[in-house]
């Protein structure tokens, strides 16, 4: 598992307790629109989206573009917002004991150019996949929850709709 050096100051200070973490995911269709592109990471060996951590001073915008590129050799250009996610279901628990939960921002992007190639440091596998062929998949917690709307081609950006209301006054 790569870890950029502002994480691993982070981890010195705290060790292995959770961090909640801003994170982004690059949503690349095929030229059919049908397939989505997912890497394999090397570590656990699931499939997810390309994508990551935020490093000090990102925008979401850029980081996406460039944890695209560091994982998959393309260069893409945002189309749109797809979704913000979070919760429970973005806690991922690290080999080496680290626990971290991701706040995601997805965006659809376009490949702009660049050769399909996974980076053999973080990702080992590319391909796109039917919605069906990824559900055959081992992948990662959070897109399984997430992998529905990835296929969808709803217009309006995604969101977790809120639950949590402020006590009733007494």
């Amino acid at each position: 598992m790569a870890m950029s050096p502002y994480i691993r100051e982070l981890r010195s200070a705290v060790g292995s307790k959770r961090l909640i973490i801003p994170s982004v995911a690059g949503i690349i269709r095929d030229d059919t629109g049908e397939r989505v592109l997912l890497v394999q990471d090397c570590d656990a060996g699931l499939w997810s989206t390309p994508g990551g951590a935020l490093e000090p001073e990102d925008t979401p915008a850029n980081a996406v573009i460039r944890e695209v590129w560091e994982e998959t050799g393309l260069t893409v250009a945002i189309e749109r917002l797809l979704g913000v996610y979070g919760g429970p279901d973005f806690i991922v628990h690290y080999s080496n004991g680290d626990e971290t939960q991701y706040i995601s921002t997805m965006f659809e992007c376009r490949v702009v150019s660049g050769e399909l190639r996974p980076d053999q440091d973080e990702v080992q596998a590319a391909a796109f996949f039917t919605l069906a062929e990824a559900r055959e998949l081992p992948l990662s917690p959070w897109l399984t929850r997430a992998l529905p709307r990835l296929y969808a081609r709803d217009p309006a950006a995604w969101y977790e709709h809120p639950t949590w209301q402020p006590p009733l006054p007494e």
